[in-house]
């Protein structure tokens, strides 16, 4: 009798922030529902969490932990962009940086996986991963990028390749065989240094990005369609590029069929929260993600600002946790303002009827559950 034929095996290797694993363990589900086997592969401090997140598919879905770095610029135990001591760029390149430390270690687990008969067919990786390009071609397997950002935005990025050519703040940007709906001015893109050391880590990044196989987006036809060509056009030869968003809508929809079935959904105290407010009126969701660093003078002006307009509210203090609210407003926005300083499941929170509201640091993953889920935002972009 014939063996059976294993399913495609497929390595996923998400950077170590949220809002870039996120995405990525929604695309693994996706996957495993198809009938393929996938491996994430992460860190000793992240992998309780994404264990967390897969935990109704291990059949399918595997985690194989390999160490971080230790490096003298990062805290001891710092495996995440959520626990750097500041949001500067300088702190972060030394944090992507010192992932390339992880190579070796990258390499064994696939030389294991093809000397067992598991070969991936695939390598998805982020796109701050840059060095995991060299290695899947030691191993002659596919290298696919994957983006925490729009179509758009990295068409944007790709045509002015060169980050520190010098323009006035007022010129009007103009991309080669695209026609944007808006005006792009040099105030727009990014101001750099060559010197800088993100800069540096930027530039690896293009070059790593433009010489993969392929590339997938977080994003779908219907919103940016007209744009996946000419993306297409600035990768290496045969490369393609696929929109696979909105991939928060994946869980979502196994959520609500697990709910018909009569099965329990896991939820937070938020949720529980937003199930016992009453009547007609709405929630507005406070989140700035996990990234964002705001001062105690803009956190006690949000606070101000939701005390005086006076809506029933969820606010994400997040990586501002260390903010401690005036015991005086804390009494007056008693039974209809929750203030949470653990991660929250933001989908959740979006899909909930009575979320009326989004004031967001427009992330993509925010922009994104802003337009899944029918939520009107308010924007404040922060880092994005």
């Amino acid at each position: 009798m014939a063996a059976s034929s294993s399913p495609p095996h497929v390595v996923i290797f998400p950077f170590m922030a949220q809002g870039h694993t996120l995405p990525l363990l929604d695309i693994s589900k996706a996957l495993s529902f198809r009938g393929l086997k996938v491996t994430i592969i992460t860190t000793p401090l992240n992998a309780p969490f994404i264990h967390s997140k897969v935990s109704d598919h291990i059949s399918s879905i595997s985690v194989s932990v390999i160490p971080f770095p230790i490096v003298p610029d990062l805290p001891q135990g710092c495996e995440n962009t959520a626990n750097l001591p500041s949001v500067s760029l300088d702190i972060l390149a030394s944090f992507i940086t010192a992932t390339k430390n992880m190579k070796q270690h990258f390499e064994a687990l696939l030389k294991e996986m093809v000397e067992t008969g598991s070969r991936p067919i695939c390598v998805i990786s982020d796109f701050f991963l840059y060095w995991t390009l060299d290695t899947c071609r030691s191993f002659n397997i596919p290298r696919v990028v994957s983006h925490g950002m729009g179509v758009l935005p990295m068409l944007i990025l790709k045509h002015n390749s060169d980050p520190c050519k010098t323009s006035s703040e007022f010129d009007v940007i103009e991309l080669p065989s695209l026609t944007l709906p808006f005006t792009l001015n040099g105030s727009d893109l990014p101001v750099c240094d060559p010197d800088e050391p993100f800069t540096r880590v930027i530039l690896a990044v293009e070059e790593a990005d433009k010489n993969s196989w392929g590339v997938i987006v977080n994003s779908f036809q219907e919103l940016e369609g007209e744009y996946v060509t000419a993306l297409e056009g600035l990768y290496y030869k045969e490369a393609r590029a696929w929109c696979v968003g909105p991939v928060l809508l994946y869980d979502y929809i196994q959520e609500q069929s697990r709910a018909s079935d009569g099965k329990s959904q896991s939820c937070g105290p938020y949720i529980e929260w937003l199930d016992k407010q009453e009547g007609s009126s709405v929630v507005i969701y406070v989140s700035f993600g996990t990234q964002a660093r705001l001062s105690k003078e803009q956190m006690d002006e949000i606070a101000y600002g939701l005390e005086m307009a006076g809506p029933r509210f969820i606010w994400v203090v997040g990586s501002s946790g260390m903010w401690v609210p005036d015991e005086g407003w804390v009494r007056r926005v008693e039974g209809r303002g929750l203030v949470v300083r653990d991660w929250v499941d933001q989908r959740s929170v979006l899909a909930h009827p009575k979320a009326g509201g989004f004031v967001s640091h427009c992330g993509w993953n925010s922009v994104l559950g802003s337009l899944s889920m029918g939520v009107p935002p308010l924007a404040w972009p922060i880092g994005a």
